[in-house]
């Protein structure tokens, strides 16, 4: 008993250092399971459980060192939204509004891209972006369907669309919270710094987007007729309970609007909304649950799990170490560098370990290279450098932006995947890679012309 605690102590103690001997194993599982998603051989979901299962069982990382690595706001937020959004599509209203848009557009799926993608660039800004998939996502399928064209690819725009919305601000993705927290940066440090440059690349993206899609945008007259006679009303099934709902959902976001004022997280938000529709609405909770994509939830865990078990390796840090290492003393080439870095490994890592290993080490190099700017105080603990500095928002740049290269790169990618599925409309891994590629590099470039223009 004494040397299984030792063990463990030692393990601890070792947390981020790293050796090629306590690595290998984590690392070859990971490339097993990002093989096994690339392919898509066996079901997300298990493949990452089966990742984090291996990776518990034949190596020397404990249960305790990587469970702290599982993201319960993340979690909580996807339950409690998606139980919500369950509640009131039963309603009909997800169909009222997939039509009202449809006959607001006059069948025009172009014009209705373009619609979509912008409610969803400002709602992912406002809210955050995995929110924002689960409430657009349903009534995206509906519009598509209604006018009989792909969904796929409207989905995987959206999602694309989320994660550069959601750079913005400081609430819209989870590494803008995590490093708003490490350098006490405000809302507003978010919206001077970084919302000018999302909406230059919401800009281009829409452009791009349509041109993309152009021959996904074909919709014969006589659906659009269809379309336009139709009465968006008759699709309600019981305004009552919509009502209800629709209050609720006021009332948590209102809540995602203060909770950093408050120190709560969305996902406890999500939570107590979700608590509240339940009782108000009277529905069988047995039966809201079910709804819950599960599989998206076991998928989270998994990968929170592996990328866990990399950070705490070592391997994580010593890929930022050797980001900053080769920067040496250049100033723009370090923004560059840890913008482009940080997008390559965000597409295929997971943005929000990267993002927590990074935080600390921009901290040392602003330290080190003694770049501070106005308004910061020089100081020599690298923990205290605070405030608005460009290397931060390089890093956040990167971070949310990369995370539109692959399917796993962002959690909004796989929550709009698994309603898609749900729907009969799979995104396959590397679909999404042939929309999610360009995009990247596109946004990651307009990024890094943004940083060299406004701050060298």
């Amino acid at each position: 008993m004494f040397n299984i605690l030792s063990s463990v102590a030692s393990a601890t103690s070792h947390a981020g250092e790293f050796s090629w001997g306590r690595a290998w194993l984590p690392l070859a599982i990971f490339v097993v399971v990002y093989i096994l998603l690339a392919t898509e051989v066996v079901e997300k979901s298990v493949a990452a459980l089966l990742g984090a299962t291996s990776i518990i069982m034949f190596t020397d990382i404990h249960w305790d060192d990587v469970i702290g690595h599982v993201d319960l706001n993340v979690l909580f937020l996807l339950i409690g939204m998606m139980t919500c959004v369950a509640i009131l599509s039963e309603t009909g209203f997800f169909e009222c509004v997939a039509i009202w848009i449809a006959k607001a557009m006059r069948g025009n799926a172009g014009w209705i891209l373009v619609m979509m993608l912008i409610l969803t660039m400002v709602f992912s800004a406002l809210l955050d972006n995995v929110t924002t998939i689960i409430l657009l996502a349903p009534v995206t399928i509906l519009i598509t369907q209604l006018l009989e064209i792909p969904s796929v690819p409207f989905l995987i725009m959206e999602a694309l669309a989320s994660n550069i919305g959601g750079t913005a601000t400081l609430i819209g993705d989870p590494p803008n919270i995590l490093i708003g927290s490490q350098a006490n940066l405000s809302f507003n440090h978010f919206l001077i710094h970084l919302s000018p440059v999302v909406w230059v690349m919401g800009i281009v993206f829409i452009v791009l987007a349509v041109l993309i899609m152009k021959r996904y945008l074909k919709v014969p007259n006589h659906i659009k007729m269809r379309v336009v006679n139709s009465y968006p009303a008759e699709a309600i099934i019981d305004s009552k309970k919509m009502y209800k709902s629709l209050a609720v959902f006021g009332l948590i976001f209102i809540g995602f609007f203060i909770h950093h004022s408050f120190h709560i997280q969305p996902g406890i938000i999500a939570m107590a909304g979700m608590v509240v529709m339940v009782i108000v609405c009277k529905s069988e909770t047995e039966e809201m649950l079910k709804i819950v994509e599960w599989d998206a939830i076991l998928f989270f865990i998994g990968l929170f799990i592996i990328i866990g078990s990399l950070q705490f390796c070592g391997v994580i840090n010593l890929l930022a170490e050797g980001m900053i290492e080769f920067c040496g003393d250049n100033r723009l080439l370090t923004c560059l560098v840890i913008v482009w870095g940080s997008a390559f490994f965000s597409a295929i890592l997971d943005n929000i370990p990267f993002v927590m290993a990074m935080t600390p080490l921009v901290q040392k190099l602003i330290v080190e290279q003694n770049w501070f700017v106005d308004g910061m105080t020089p100081v020599t603990n690298a923990a205290d450098v605070t405030g608005a500095h460009p290397l931060f928002w390089a890093l956040a740049l990167g971070a949310c932006l990369g995370g539109n290269g692959t399917l796993i790169g962002a959690s909004a990618n796989i929550v709009a995947a698994k309603v898609g599925e749900r729907n009969g409309c799979p995104i396959t891994f590397l679909g999404f890679m042939k929309y999610g590629i360009p995009v990247t590099i596109v946004t990651v470039f307009i990024a890094s012309i943004y940083m060299w223009m406004r701050y060298f």
